[in-house]
């Protein structure tokens, strides 16, 4: 009997639609650059929606070119809303340093983004990722909201059944 050299990994997947924001290049004092971003992903009913904040890495080269190709529409602060599938999520406590909050604790949810599944930039659909037959994992085809609002807030109004057509993905090199 030979025994097997290859690990085996459990796997947790987060599947959803957030808006991003924030992307950067972060250089630690340790180790390689790499691409991050915020994604503030919705939450609960769609008549009220909550977000949750994630920090993430972008992982992958495939998601790094679909994040960079976005960061013109996010500096020009236009809506830009994402599927998206994160895993390893982990907490980071921090303690804020300004602001009413100086001095409490604070805690981050950090993942990496593995997958992009689809992009809308103010409402227009401009991704559509390809279909894989060998993903296991199911993947988010079709964005519940078809005229994002802003993060900080977002009325119930604007929450709405989309209607993607192929015809409106948009194939350039950057979704500004």
């Amino acid at each position: 009997m030979n025994p097997s050299s290859d690990k085996s990994y459990f796997d947790l997947h987060i599947t959803g639609l957030g808006y991003l924001n924030r992307i950067r290049e972060v250089t630690p004092r340790k180790g390689d650059a790499f691409l991050a971003c915020d994604i503030a992903a919705l939450n609960g009913p769609s008549d009220a929606p909550e977000y949750r904040r994630f920090d993430v890495r972008v992982s992958g080269s495939e998601a790094q070119h679909l994040i960079r190709r976005c960061q013109q529409a996010v500096d020009a602060e236009r809506k830009v809303l994402i599927g998206f599938r994160l895993g390893d999520l982990w907490t980071d406590t921090f303690t804020y340093n300004k602001g009413k909050r100086a001095g409490e604790q604070g805690v981050s949810l950090k993942a990496r983004l593995l997958f992009v599944s689809w992009i809308k930039v103010d409402g227009q659909l401009v991704y559509k990722a390809e279909p894989r037959a060998t993903d296991a994992v199911s993947q988010d085809s079709t964005p519940p909201v078809a005229n994002p609002a802003p993060v900080d807030d977002a009325p119930a109004s604007n929450l709405a059944a989309p209607e993607i057509e192929a015809e409106n993905t948009v194939p350039a090199e950057s979704f500004s």
